[in-house]
């Protein structure tokens, strides 16, 4: 991909559809751009790192972490995610209240089907199930650390 100066602006032709005129607007100072074609994309870096990588926010977040010079590079094929979408756990089209109590029986449930989360709450003196129970702790596993969460 080759960008060229117009104005604070770097413009050219946008990878991730067939442009024959440059439709692409980057914004240096900002670290954002702007697709002014048909689909009128845009965003910060970590926005093009998930397009260009076809990868989850996280997942971009890391690949950046790890290697900052992914944001600008043009090397790369394009890829599509092809891991499959899981299902919302909570349903979105509920009251403000109630998806809060989802979200919180969630992480409560995942916490108590961790036996390594479990582990670490009573290696921290707070195992007890009454406690886990009354304040309705929770759990968010990922792969790097624990997520301990209390309501």
């Amino acid at each position: 991909m080759i960008l060229k100066s117009h104005g604070a602006n770097l413009l050219g032709l946008r990878p991730f559809h067939d442009d024959h005129e440059p439709s692409l607007v980057v914004t240096p100072d900002k670290n954002l751009w702007h697709c002014l074609g048909a689909c009128q994309q845009g965003g910060l870096v970590i926005d093009w790192a998930m397009k260009w990588n076809g990868v989850s926010f996280r997942h971009a977040v890391e690949l950046l972490r790890n290697d900052p010079a992914l944001a600008a590079s043009s090397s790369r094929p394009l890829k599509i995610s092809r891991v499959r979408r899981l299902p919302s756990p909570v349903s979105l089209d509920v009251e403000d209240r109630q998806l809060l109590n989802q979200v919180i029986g969630y992480y409560h449930d995942t916490l108590k089907q961790s036996p390594e989360a479990l582990a670490y709450l009573a290696q921290r003196g707070i195992g007890s199930s009454e406690a886990i129970e009354r304040f309705k702790l929770g759990y968010a596993n990922h792969k790097e650390g624990l997520g301990i969460i209390c309501q």
